[in-house]
């Protein structure tokens, strides 16, 4: 029986250059092939130019590049464009180019379908299938990264873990990923550049503290009272606010790096006085953000975006009490790439 070939980038650069010293070549050989991979973005044996073909043949024979496509792609009126990413085993994910004036952001997915279960989320709806692999994850930037500069005459300027999936249920290859796109090997960026978005998982939010990463944190919140947050978050019950809080207080002690929330405010579920004052006292521990996101519907009637007195008690009373605040307007809603959105129309872009 013929052994499977292997996928040559679940492989470290020490590695290669073991593989080709065990194969009567030279150990330098390892670092051209670790750097087509990662730098160049080598699809295929046959492009790594610079190794002779017999070098390449024998990669043939050993290895796969199990390299993402972007079969489909959708462009907003605003800019924003929607990626229908096809991975090597021929599920899907999708990932978001968002530009705007000063920046151009890669939303990217960490796994296929979601593994927790809120209601107003579209790609809740689906399944978990499984994670993401880190080349999965890493393809993705390189994909938006050559749209940004396709499209926008401008390299990306930031990431946001905010596709489908939750990451910190792939903490690993999330982290992975993370590393080789800021290795002077992989894409050079700023770990500063990076937020990865939790629905809040307080056991992995203080592994994070503890590994001491260089990224930023942003918890998806949308309610301070229990109750509340479990009707929309049902894994809420799991890991109610108290813990969740416990965890931040952890990872503010250890990163020193100001918290951002990310808060929908929707008509009827929490868009009274009360879930503000709760809201500025979860807030209160350390340094924090509350970014205010715009709701995009996914042809439910039970989640309404709130009126615009809801949305300025909002700010006001959280600028009252030295809360910073932003009011994020939705881009890309016309193709269903906007926040919550992901997956919501799958069958149109697959």
């Amino acid at each position: 029986m013929v052994d499977k070939k292997k996928d040559i980038r679940a492989f470290t650069k020490e590695q290669l250059r073991d593989f080709f010293m065990n194969n009567g070549d030279k150990a330098f050989r390892g670092n051209q092939v670790y750097e087509w991979l990662w730098v160049k973005g080598a699809h295929n044996f046959d492009d790594m130019t610079n190794i002779s073909k017999d070098t390449r043949a024998m990669l043939e024979a050993n290895f796969v590049i199990n390299h993402i496509r972007v079969d489909h792609m959708q462009r907003s009126n605003d800019g924003t464009i929607k990626n229908a990413v096809t991975l090597h085993d021929g599920l899907v994910v999708e990932s978001v180019l968002i530009p705007t004036d000063t920046r151009t952001t890669a939303c990217v997915s960490s796994q296929v379908g979601c593994s927790l279960d809120c209601k107003f989320c579209a790609t809740a709806r689906l399944k978990r299938m499984r994670n993401l692999n880190p080349d999965e994850i890493y393809d993705q930037v390189v994909a938006i990264n050559n749209q940004s500069k396709h499209y926008h005459n401008r390299k990306l300027t930031n990431i946001v873990f905010m596709g489908m999936g939750e990451p910190l249920m792939n903490y690993p290859n999330v982290l992975k990923a993370i590393d080789k796109i800021t290795s002077d090997e992989g894409l050079g960026m700023s770990p500063k550049r990076i937020t990865v978005s939790t629905s809040g998982v307080p056991k992995m939010i203080k592994k994070m503290a503890d590994d001491e990463v260089k990224f930023n944190l942003a918890v998806s919140l949308h309610s301070a009272i229990d109750d509340v947050r479990t009707s929309i978050m049902p894994f809420n019950s799991k890991f109610p606010l108290a813990d969740l809080r416990e965890a931040l207080q952890h990872w503010y002690s250890k990163t020193k790096k100001i918290i951002t929330y990310e808060y929908v405010v929707w008509a009827g579920i929490n868009d009274q006085q009360k879930d503000v004052d709760a809201l500025v006292n979860f807030c209160k521990f350390a340094p924090s953000k509350v970014n205010l996101i715009e709701y995009n519907p996914i042809d439910d009637g039970i989640f309404q975006q709130a009126t615009e007195k809801a949305i300025n008690m909002y700010v006001n009373t959280l600028e009252k009490n030295n809360i910073t605040v932003t009011i994020r307007r939705s881009r890309g809603k016309d193709i269903d790439a906007a926040c919550g959105q992901l997956a919501n129309k799958n069958d149109a872009v697959v």
